[in-house]
């Protein structure tokens, strides 16, 4: 039995841990911690988690804790996650997985000094619909890729204290959706790009500021001569139904993939290649029960960990680097 501890009282836990827990067996909710006790102790009584920890530092300390889903803000990855796996606790940890390429290379390193696992939680990694395009992919269905596009784009409504309209806690459109394109295309190709030029739309002075880019675009080219366009956007005019698409264009056809962050809703992959075009669909779960289940494997020994190690590293290296050609500052430098 996998206990978990919730670093933080959540929304995104509903659909990342409570909804996939009623599919799967083998977990138990231990405890929770919140930045306030009080808010701690309702979120335990509406969820169901047994135990309730006075504070962050009292949730890892307990015993009977073996993983720790960390649904903080950005800005407080790094410090509680390094905190978790140095109390022995196997870490899943929400994206974006840091603030900088720094903090990044100082939690992957705190994973391997104390033997534990630690998961970034792109959970669409786990989806039988990107298994499927990786599948495609190594089979050569569309020959040599030349060209990707990707893009993740949905509104997100500005209010006070809003944590996306917030660079000090790791807000903006490329750290909260940008991230996930930017993954789709490293996984595919499977090496590092390099970032060829960016561009943004910041937010005005009342909805988030200067440092906040509603709207990024960037492209990047890998050493094989792929180029990837990958953008994003959390702007009001949007719809609030999200737009995910990855196109991979080969030498010998065409993959269109669509719905990679909700596929249980809908999700579509059509493949042109040889003349012909066919277009279908993958069904399973959401993309969190496969990545819990992802989790339970790696801990009894029956997966290697899709995500984490270096792979995090990277992604937040090229996340710098976008900022920095869009002329903006890297989210670790916005800290007040």
């Amino acid at each position: 039995m996998i206990r978990i501890g919730l670093l933080g009282a959540a929304r995104i836990s509903d659909k990342a841990i409570f909804q996939p827990l009623k599919q799967l067996d083998g977990f138990v909710l231990q405890a929770v911690a919140a930045s306030a006790a009080e808010r701690a102790r309702q979120y335990a009584g509406a969820h169901g988690i047994l135990h309730v920890a006075d504070s962050y530092q009292a949730l890892l300390e307990r015993d009977d804790i073996d993983l720790i889903y960390n649904a903080l803000p950005p800005s407080e990855h790094a410090h509680w996650t390094i905190q978790a796996l140095e109390h022995g606790k196997h870490v899943l940890c929400e994206k974006p997985f840091a603030m900088d390429e720094a903090e990044a290379k100082a939690m992957v390193q705190a994973a391997k000094a104390s033997g534990q696992l630690l998961l970034e939680a792109f959970h669409y990694r786990f989806h039988p619909l990107f298994v499927e395009v990786m599948r495609l992919v190594q089979a050569g269905t569309i020959g040599t890729i030349s060209h990707l596009r990707a893009n993740f784009s949905v509104r997100v409504p500005y209010f006070a204290g809003s944590l996306r309209h917030e660079a000090a806690l790791g807000g903006g459109a490329m750290m909260d959706l940008g991230c996930y394109p930017l993954h789709w295309v490293r996984t595919v190709i499977g090496s590092e790009p390099w970032v060829l030029n960016a561009n943004c739309i910041t937010a005005g002075a009342t909805t988030g500021g200067g440092q906040i880019d509603l709207t990024m675009q960037a492209q990047l080219q890998f050493a094989n001569g792929v180029i990837a366009d990958i953008g994003s956007s959390m702007a009001e005019h949007l719809s609030r139904m999200p737009d995910t698409s990855l196109v991979l264009e080969g030498s010998l056809g065409s993959i269109e993939v669509t719905g990679l962050i909700t596929p249980q809703l809908a999700n579509s992959i059509k493949v042109i290649s040889a003349g012909s075009e066919r277009q279908y669909s993958v069904p399973g779960h959401s993309t969190y029960y496969y990545q819990l289940q992802h989790v339970q494997e790696c801990l009894q020994g029956r997966e290697a960990a899709l995500t984490g190690g270096s792979d995090a590293v990277n992604n937040m290296r090229l996340l710098d680097q976008i900022y920095q050609h869009a002329g903006l500052l890297s989210r670790g430098r916005c800290r007040r």
